[in-house]
């Protein structure tokens, strides 16, 4: 049938972390200033408002801090200050235009998601995000090409927990242990592929070491096979 997608490539998926990974690694350094943003808006200092979103970030990721409204008002309210309604809503909508700024795309990453796609590989994604990202998800550029996202602020848990990676191979209705997940290496993210039977591809980043800062609890698992993604789609080189 014209127009009909390929049948799943030998059932074989791919499964893709997304911060450092899809994204921009160099857009890493644009999340203090949008979080400024964000915090002028509120009126508190920004060093304040940057301490209370570092030290709830472990339980932002999971959803413990309810919605983008609600992580505002509760980091405000850490901060010392009780935002008028007005005053959230002004600080919401800054908070996202921030965060689209920071998520925008590494070069060639779409490309290669949609020549994965192409070639009837089924595409997962696995992210330890907040609210931002959940939320705004429908609209961004990766959304149409990305065939089971499995987000940490839906499932209430973060990698490398080993119901991550079981979710987001049951919805793309591939066995773990026929696919390849691809990553930066935060959060331990490696570690819980390879327990979870996935085969791991490293993405390096050496051409951003300032990106290496911004992974939380880096992996101490190293894949056999260390990758580069390079800009051309699909085209990879062990280093």
């Amino acid at each position: 049938m014209i127009g009909q997608r390929p049948q799943p490539h030998d059932g074989v998926a791919v499964v893709f972390d997304f911060f450092g990974t899809l994204t921009d690694p160099a857009a890493e350094a644009d999340r203090r200033p949008a979080f400024d943003e964000t915090a002028a808006v509120l009126g508190i200092p920004g060093d304040d408002f940057y301490a209370a979103m570092a030290d709830s970030f472990p339980q932002r990721i999971v959803g413990a801090c309810g919605s983008t409204r609600d992580t505002l008002l509760a980091m405000a309210r850490a901060c010392g200050t009780e935002p008028a309604p007005s005053t959230l809503d002004a600080a919401v909508r800054t908070h996202h235009a921030g965060a689209e700024r920071v998520r925008r795309p590494r070069a060639g990453g779409l490309a290669t998601l949609a020549a994965l796609r192409g070639s009837g590989f089924r595409v997962g994604l696995l992210s330890d995000c907040s609210s931002e990202l959940c939320e705004a998800w429908a609209g961004t550029p990766y959304a149409p090409l990305i065939d089971a996202p499995v987000f940490s602020w839906r499932e209430g848990r973060r990698k490398p927990d080993p119901h991550l990676y079981a979710t987001v191979a049951a919805r793309l209705g591939v066995p773990p242990t026929r696919c390849w997940y691809v990553g930066d290496g935060g959060s331990r993210e490696h570690q819980g592929a390879a327990a979870a039977g996935m085969h791991p591809i490293l993405i390096t980043n050496a051409g951003h070491p300032g990106a290496a800062v911004f992974r939380n609890d880096p992996d101490p698992f190293l894949p056999a096979c260390q990758r580069f993604l390079k800009s051309d789609p699909l085209r990879v080189r062990e280093s």
